[in-house]
């Protein structure tokens, strides 16, 4: 598995946080009741204080699978009600039931998202909410010519172990949710972030999507940086940049679900 870079991740932060606002934004008021959550890809931590806000009496826990991410967000917690786990989303249980789950961009990295969750619903309080976000964009030019560019002969071989993404509309959760007893809220959002500086939609890939292309290509240094340069290049094609800063839309899919 490629390392994650926190500051990497980070240099986008607002554009990041703003779909787990609009998540959390979207799950049912319920006072008091709410006692304990669960941040399920908490990643540096960063996001941890909005659940703070709107829950403060709240036990918190976020689990991650990356050691730098859970690192800095050891680091850099000063809420005792906050602890960070560093393990696999998809083999992780709270060990008592949990209220909220929360997940921001996580589960698309699931070989099977969907036995992870119902797993994960087996821990969820009688009256409780689950709450997913992942991206949307097997479609978009930023998979798509990745794709295209990994398939080419000179990396063949390469890149066998990486998993595609498969697209992720609204209802493919409301199929898995509904029929198990749950009101669904789901949803699809497309944001055009603005992104400004030197070739910044591939700055905005390599903090996520690219970092497994890259680890592969660790062994191949002029490889490397061909891959780097020719995706580069596609990149500055597909989203020209204008005076103003280079639009990036991007799509992504969202689902509460609370048992009804």
């Amino acid at each position: 598995m490629a390392s994650w870079d926190p500051a990497q991740y980070l240099r986008f932060g607002d554009e990041r946080t703003r779909p787990f606002l609009d998540l959390i934004g979207q799950i049912p008021e319920s006072g008091s009741s709410v006692t304990s959550i669960a941040d399920i890809g908490c990643g540096p931590g960063h996001l941890t204080r909005y659940l703070r806000l709107r829950w403060p009496s709240a036990a918190i826990v976020g689990v991650d699978s990356s050691a730098p991410m859970v690192e800095r967000a050891r680091a850099e917690n000063t809420d005792e009600g906050v602890r960070y786990e560093l393990a696999d989303a998809s083999s992780w249980l709270p060990t008592d039931p949990v209220d909220i789950m929360v997940s921001n961009a996580t589960f698309q990295w699931l070989p099977d998202q969907f036995a992870t969750i119902e797993r994960l619903l087996t821990r969820l309080s009688p009256d409780g909410t689950i709450a997913i976000g992942v991206p949307d964009n097997a479609d978009r030019p930023t998979h798509r010519l990745l794709d295209e560019l990994a398939a080419e002969p000179r990396f063949a071989g390469r890149f066998d172990e990486i998993r595609s993404f498969d697209p992720m509309p609204p209802t493919d959760y409301a199929d898995f949710f509904a029929p198990r007893g749950f009101a669904v809220n789901a949803w699809s959002t497309t944001y055009l972030h603005i992104l400004r500086g030197e070739d910044p939609v591939y700055e905005w890939v390599s903090g996520t999507r690219l970092r497994p292309y890259l680890a592969a290509l660790a062994d191949a240094p002029q490889l490397r940086d061909e891959f780097i340069a020719d995706y580069r290049a596609a990149l500055r094609t597909a989203f020209p940049p204008r005076d103003w800063g280079t639009p990036l839309p991007f799509r992504r899919t969202f689902v509460v679900a609370t048992r009804d």
